[in-house]
């Protein structure tokens, strides 16, 4: 049996087709065109959804179900509350691509089904309980509890990157201020950054992005923080002190056997890690007994087509 795992995001769609183990056998892609609104976007999916089944002459009744990961917040039924990228709003998505398709359909957001995708096949593999956070424009996590995804009552839970840890000097485009992904986030480091160097400070980072602080990368503030310039390594520091109590707090309430860190700014790789654990556990409540791994997640681009894929397994298997 197959199942089918569709990787939604702003500007491309990646849909692939997933044995039962997690193995990509054909996967297709396409430009999200948001210009063309739910519809065009639906259209493209299902469009994609065929592609690659028929691409390798796949009877339709193999396939056992779809899953979508969605950069967005959903309910259990499959309803779009909204993806800001997408510019959706009670979208539902799930029965419009049933009806569509005529498989079952199963919706989630992209950071917990690439939790997923490494539970099955990544760095969590083997594991009970584990948590995914993917880095990067902000922050988003998944939970798997007792080898079960986990997303709350409504299909909601697990937005990891609003948990609120402080206040800051600016606002959470959520509109609160203070939120987790507001301090550790590619945003965040480069917001700081340009902060510190309106305020006059010196930093090679000036002559690299000719006083244009819009120019500021991630990539950027890392590589400079390595030759150990000042600006780049306080909002490096910054970040990871920040990112330390927070996996702090989740440890604290679910003692995982793994934390993976995926996305963007994890291709720092062990620049990001460095100390890292350490830091953490500074805030285990338990001291002494911080025993949860913190890893980096392995699957990358292709987190989103596996995890959607197992995803929709899991869903049925419930």
């Amino acid at each position: 049996m197959y199942y089918i795992g569709v990787d939604l995001g702003g500007t491309s769609i990646k849909v692939g087709l997933i044995t039962d183990k997690g193995d990509i056998i054909n996967k297709v892609s396409g430009p999200t065109e948001v210009e063309k609104g739910a519809e065009g976007i639906i259209n493209s999916i299902t469009y994609l959804v065929k592609k690659v089944i028929e691409e390798v002459n796949i009877p339709i009744e193999l396939i056992k179900a779809v899953g979508v990961g969605i950069p967005g917040v959903s309910n259990n039924h499959g309803l779009v509350y909204f993806a800001s990228n997408l510019f959706w709003k009670n979208i539902p998505l799930g029965e419009l691509l049933e009806e569509k398709l005529k498989l079952r359909v199963f919706i989630d957001n992209d950071a917990t089904v690439a939790a997923v995708a490494e539970f099955f096949k990544g760095v969590t593999r083997g594991t009970n309980n584990s948590i995914f956070l993917t880095i990067g424009t902000g922050l988003g996590g998944g939970l798997i509890i007792n080898k079960k995804v986990y997303s709350g009552s409504h299909g909601i839970g697990t937005e990891m990157g609003h948990i609120v840890i402080g206040e800051n000097f600016y606002d959470c485009s959520c509109g609160k201020n203070g939120c987790w992904e507001t301090y550790v986030s590619a945003t965040a480091m480069i917001k700081y950054c340009g902060k510190l160097l309106k305020e006059g400070n010196e930093s090679i980072l000036n002559s690299l992005i000719n006083g244009d602080t819009s120019s500021l990368n991630a990539k950027l503030i890392f590589d400079c923080a390595a030759k150990g310039d000042e600006v780049a390594s306080l909002a490096v520091d910054r970040m990871k002190k920040y990112l330390a109590i927070g996996l702090g707090n989740l440890i604290n309430i679910f003692d995982p056997e793994i934390i993976a860190i995926g996305g963007g700014v994890s291709g720092a790789g062990s620049f990001l890690l460095r100390n890292l654990k350490d830091e953490v556990g500074k805030y285990i409540y338990v001291k002494g007994m911080n025993v949860t791994e913190i890893a980096l997640a392995k699957l990358g681009n292709d987190a989103g087509i596996i995890g959607s894929g197992m995803y929709a397994k899991m869903k049925l298997e419930e």
